[in-house]
């Protein structure tokens, strides 16, 4: 899903700090904006509770990003590839502000995947009160939502508190949500009768969305397979493929290396993530020379000689060229293998599940994945 990563609406939280998808990138080429505007949307606001019993929530974020990426690899509607956008709001921390509801907008509606990544692995969890109400409000206000009817508008609420917690009754902001073709799911980390006596079942069925209830503090389960160990290494090699330009470049690049290593603390989580990497959704055509020039967000005899990576400094025309050319070359050989061995490990994995004693999982990316496919079906999406 050339991507590109949409700002937020200003926060109506007093001084809030700026959001770090906010910061200036290199301006985008006219056409590469007009075709992302003209692609279909998927667009989903996480809204995780970081009060203090939320740890395994967040864990269990940050393991499964990859996997529900990969959802939406094939994403297309009327035969056209989606863009995917996914933003991330914390709530019912005690650290944030009391006068904005202990709400923090973490991300605006952005396609840099590395930095959704880099976002969950910074969050800290602290005791507070959890507005759910709340925060839905100030995801439907400050979001740039799509205004066509036809696009995907999904907003996931995580929680373990009542949902009519707060001054904003949930009545009120998720009819305001569904008014806007926003559906809301909502997902109580609890037990199901909890979660239905709390107002949680309510929510979802007024958004006409769907309610779920998982054990936050589940393991995630994650079945490793042959392939696993090769896809994160051609995963990590498909870096030296990246040239970073402009002032966001080098900085684009360390948060690439970072959250390799973030995802490498787990086998499975680092095979996912580089299932997302050699896919069309990470395209970081902002900082990479190879997706920018592929995508026309960037020309490249357009930019200065202190604007380029060290390897085409100094260099001609016809040798930076050629240089992109050829990284371009070994990082399409590296995706294709990558999704190469991705399809092997699909039969792999499919095959187990259908093993006897397979476990199902009550766990975020389940609900994420269960509910996405129907939403999705219901605005002509397909996701295979």
């Amino acid at each position: 899903m050339g991507l590109l990563a949409l700002p937020g609406l200003a926060s109506a939280e007093p001084n809030p700090p700026t959001p770090p998808a906010a910061q200036a990138q290199p301006p985008v080429s006219p056409g590469t904006l007009e075709a992302a505007i003209s692609a279909p949307r998927v667009q989903i606001a996480l809204l995780l509770d970081t009060s203090s019993s939320m740890n395994g929530l967040i864990e269990q974020a940050k393991r499964q990003l990859w996997t529900v990426v990969n959802a939406f690899q094939n994403a297309r509607r009327d035969g056209q590839s989606a863009r995917l956008e996914i933003a991330l709001y914390e709530y019912g921390n005690s650290g944030l502000s009391s006068e904005g509801g202990y709400i923090r907008q973490v991300l605006p509606l952005t396609t840099d995947l590395d930095r959704v990544s880099e976002q969950l692995f910074s969050l800290r969890t602290n005791g507070g009160d959890e507005f759910c109400g709340q925060v839905i409000q100030k995801a439907t206000q400050q979001l740039e939502w799509s205004q066509s009817k036809k696009d995907l508008k999904i907003i996931y609420i995580a929680g373990n508190e009542a949902f009519t917690q707060g001054p904003v009754p949930f009545q009120t902001s998720v009819a305001a949500a569904k008014e806007r073709g926003i559906v809301v799911n909502t997902i109580f980390c609890g037990q199901a009768e909890e979660g239905a006596r709390t107002g949680w079942t309510d929510g979802a069925t007024l958004a006409g969305g769907q309610s779920f209830n998982i054990n936050q503090n589940r393991a995630v389960a994650m079945v490793a397979a042959p392939q696993d160990a090769e896809i994160a290494r051609l995963g990590v090699e498909m870096n030296k493929t990246y040239l970073g330009y402009g002032r966001g470049g080098e900085e684009a690049k360390k948060r690439q290396v970072a959250q390799d290593a973030n995802a490498s603390s787990n086998a499975v989580s680092a095979t996912t993530r580089a299932v997302s990497k050699a896919s069309r959704l990470y395209d970081n055509a902002n900082w990479d020379l190879v997706d920018g020039t592929k995508t026309g967000a960037v020309k490249l005899e357009k930019l200065k000689d202190e604007d380029l990576p060290a390897e085409l400094r100094g260099k001609s025309p016809e040798q930076r060229r050629a240089i992109v050319e050829a990284k371009e070359k070994e990082r399409t050989e590296i995706r294709d293998r990558i999704q190469q061995l991705n399809l092997e490990r699909q039969k792999y994995l499919e095959a187990q599940r259908k093993a006897p004693g397979a476990e199902g999982g009550d766990t975020l990316d389940k609900a994420i994945l269960h509910s996405v496919r129907t939403q999705a079906g219901a605005q002509s999406f397909t996701l295979e």
